[in-house]
């Protein structure tokens, strides 16, 4: 697997990262992969999920992929007062305002969390209350999301940990994750899942027997349903 080389956008403390194959081509439409890594634990056993499926998909040099830590992106709590009922936009001025147009410019969007006390953790609930101001846009400001050709030709990726070993112990963050990329126009067809359990303490996905296999596999999967998708 080809190493990933990461280039701050703005400054050494931005959240933002480019995640660029040596090999990739100057393409000037390349298939665009936002990544956002949820937890609040930075480099933890979801992040690392998320580094091994981008690292296999920035492989192909076809692909861009950004990646985002909620941690430091600044992304406040939804307040629900539904001012992007009329607005069409949030009223609050945060790092959303920056993600808003990336969820939306995206090919693939692939969200990592983990789970905490049986749901998904803080960082990415809030990112997915705040994409309230895409329900008002879709429902009812009865807006476009994306222009009509781009429907269909997107991909959502759920990406999860939990140390506990019950089997429905993700059972609870799925609703949450289909609604989030239901608002943006990612359809629960074009969802693609990853969630790994029994892994607690730090660094315990890399000992788990088959997370780094799938996860390669699963990054290799998407980029040539991408390249399907979008004729390249």
């Amino acid at each position: 697997m080809v190493p990933l080389l990461q280039k701050d956008l703005n400054s050494p403390t931005t959240p933002f990262l480019f995640f660029i194959s040596p090999h990739a081509k100057r393409s000037s439409m390349p298939i665009r992969v936002l990544a956002i890594a949820g937890s609040p634990r930075r480099h933890g056993n979801s992040e690392t999920l998320l580094d091994w499926v981008i690292s296999a998909m920035a492989d192909s040099p076809d692909v861009v992929v950004e990646k985002i830590a909620l941690t430091e992106a600044d992304v406040n709590p939804c307040r629900g007062c539904n001012a992007c009922e009329k607005l069409n936009r949030c009223v609050q001025r945060d790092g959303m305002d920056t993600l808003h147009d990336k969820l939306i410019e995206a090919d693939c969007i692939v969200l990592a969390a983990p789970i905490f006390c049986m749901g998904i953790c803080a960082q990415a609930k809030a990112l997915i209350d705040r994409a309230q101001v895409f329900r008002s846009r879709k429902y009812v400001l009865h807006l476009p999301i994306v222009p009509p050709e781009r429907k269909g030709k997107r991909l959502g990726v759920f990406l999860s940990t939990a140390g506990q070993n019950w089997d429905y112990v993700f059972d609870a963050a799925v609703p949450s994750v289909k609604c989030f990329f239901h608002v943006i126009d990612v359809a629960d067809r074009d969802l693609f899942y990853l969630m790994k359990n029994g892994v607690d303490e730090a660094g315990a996905i890399r000992r788990h027997p088959n997370a780094k296999a799938d996860a390669d596999a699963l990054g290799i999967q998407l980029v040539d349903e991408l390249k399907a998708r979008l004729g390249r």
